[in-house]
């Protein structure tokens, strides 16, 4: 990949989110305080991580052509992505079930792609109501394919980068081909309290399955989403859908690296953020897939970003 291209998947990276707070914004009901506050926080929090990142990301890249490498990655993210859609839609398991069982297959299978196949599954988390059938979804998912290949030094082991990727792809698609977007209605802020509950629990026990017990990123985020997705409708059946994509899109920070989140506690912060994101942004590009990795990847730049803040004006202050 050219520096160009890797330059172009750090914008990926970036206008992804602003799009999706841009949409949220927009949409109704209309702008109290506490949203633009929080609008307005994680903007400004998010914008000096990002250019931060953009440092970092520029000088880890590599000057490199298109390898074969990265053409089974992108293949990978096209294969992952059909396979959750005709999960999800057509064998009726849904969203979170569909893309949890592609990534858990592909975690623990012996491939080197599990990581593209997870992300592609994201992209296959689309409503049928944006992508009527497979062939626009594998166009949103190659889109996706080889946005994963510019982005691959960029936020490096920050939570939430594949399904940023995936709503790339998808809001592409949409942009591109005259698809739109679902209709939905903003979750009721009463809702908050359980919502960031049950994503503080989501974001860390899926870093303790993933760092603490080593199993991995990619199986840690995936058995959360299978166990919620299959749990929360049956025990909870009024608020258990809404509860299981919650605990999902959570597990997407818990898949912070330890050089982003360091511990348990700063991913319980991100888990915090990803709950109030989370409702704040429901309103918004309503059935595209990868929105719940881009809720993730807000809440996890905007944390490495205070935790980067702080380390930087704290020994000024003693």
């Amino acid at each position: 990949m050219s520096r160009t291209a890797q330059y172009a998947g750090y914008v990926a990276l970036v206008v992804t989110p602003l799009a999706l707070l841009a949409g949220a914004v927009a949409a109704p009901p209309a702008l109290t305080t506490g949203r633009v506050t929080l609008g307005g926080g994680v903007v400004l929090v998010g914008g000096l991580a990002a250019v931060t990142e953009r440092e970092r990301a520029l000088d880890a890249a590599t000057a490199s052509g298109f390898d074969r490498r990265d053409a089974r990655d992108a293949v990978a993210v096209v294969g992952g992505a059909i396979a959750a859609y005709l999960l999800s839609v057509h064998a009726g398991l849904g969203p979170v079930v569909g893309s949890a069982a592609v990534g858990l297959a592909a975690g623990l299978a012996p491939t080197e792609h599990d990581v593209a196949a997870y992300c592609g599954s994201f992209v296959g988390m689309a409503s049928p109501a944006v992508f009527p059938g497979v062939a626009p979804l594998a166009l949103a998912a190659g889109v996706s394919g080889l946005a994963f290949v510019a982005a691959r030094d960029a936020f490096d082991g920050v939570g939430g980068k594949l399904g940023t990727l995936a709503l790339f792809g998808c809001a592409t698609t949409v942009a591109l081909t005259g698809f739109d977007y679902a209709s939905g209605t903003a979750l009721p802020w009463t809702m908050a309290p359980e919502i960031v509950a049950v994503a503080v629990v989501g974001a860390v026990v899926t870093v303790v399955l993933s760092v603490r017990l080593g199993l991995g990123a990619v199986v840690g985020s995936a058995a959360v989403g299978l166990v919620a997705g299959l749990a929360f409708p049956a025990l909870l059946p009024a608020v258990g859908s809404t509860l299981a994509t919650v605990a999902f899109c959570a597990s997407f920070v818990g898949m912070s690296s330890t050089e982003r989140l360091a511990d348990e506690r700063l991913v319980a912060v991100a888990g915090v953020l990803c709950g109030l994101v989370f409702v704040f942004v429901s309103p918004a590009l309503v059935g595209a897939g990868g929105k719940l990795g881009t809720v993730a990847f807000v809440s996890a730049v905007c944390t490495v970003g205070l935790t980067e803040l702080y380390e930087s004006v704290s020994p000024r202050l003693r």
